[in-house]
């Protein structure tokens, strides 16, 4: 099974540089940059079956991981603007 790839790069490619910097000065999204590719990893391990959950928890999961892809998205936005 191929899965598509929900690592930030590839979901925001055009804040690449974004992402670099908040990473390196935004202790909170640095923590939630972290969540969220914790959270992806964990979502991809059970898909490939490497990993047992029921489906309520793979959906809680994925709930999660665009929970955490919004909150950066707009810490993406709002740096690009600034």
């Amino acid at each position: 099974m191929v899965l598509e790839p929900h690592d930030l790069h590839h979901e925001f490619p055009e804040y690449e540089n974004e992402i670099r910097d908040l990473k390196m000065a935004d202790a909170h999204f640095a923590k939630l940059f972290d969540e969220y590719h914790e959270v992806n990893r964990h979502v991809q391990r059970v898909e490939l079956n490497a990993e047992l959950a029921t489906d309520p928890e793979l959906e809680d999961l994925k709930k999660q991981r665009l929970k955490l892809k919004d909150e950066l998205y707009a810490m993406l936005k709002e740096k690009q603007a600034a």
